[in-house]
């Protein structure tokens, strides 16, 4: 378990805020730097149906499938599971005036959005997630 947890220190991606808004849109930085969250419907993946992974856009680790992908009704893309438990980390997250539970890249601590507990089967999960936090890589594609 410690070589695990070494493991993932060793892969963290850390950029300085400078760096971070040179390489991100406006919006992708105050999604995915700031926790911010796009408006609902406006994000270019809410109503996607192209067949890929989903990957962080700030670092490009595998985060969502599509095959996992639902429409959740809600405006933002959402995925009934990760593509591996590792790839996310979630935190409490008590902004708002709300208790939630705050989903964020494991690899480099973007924000991506929340999950809630009323997904479809078999997991049950919603990760209702920001568009600008994802770049979409289709199949077929190069996913370097």
């Amino acid at each position: 378990m410690a070589e695990a947890a070494k493991q993932q220190r060793a892969d963290k991606v850390l950029k300085s805020d400078a760096e971070w808004r040179a390489m991100l849109t406006p919006e992708q930085y105050q999604v995915t730097r700031r926790a911010g969250t796009e408006r609902a419907f406006t994000g270019a993946y809410h109503d996607c149906k192209t067949p890929g992974v989903y990957a962080c856009v700030c670092c490009g680790t595998p985060l969502f499938d599509s095959s996992h992908k639902f429409d959740s009704g809600t405006g933002w893309p959402s995925y009934w599971q990760p593509v591996a438990a590792e790839a996310v980390a979630e935190k409490e997250d008590r902004s708002l005036f709300m208790r939630r539970v705050e989903v964020l890249c494991s690899t480099c601590d973007a924000h991506l959005g929340h999950v809630f507990p009323d997904g479809p089967r078999p997991t049950g999960q919603r990760y209702c997630i920001n568009s600008a936090s994802l770049k979409l890589q289709p199949r077929g594609e190069d996913e370097s």
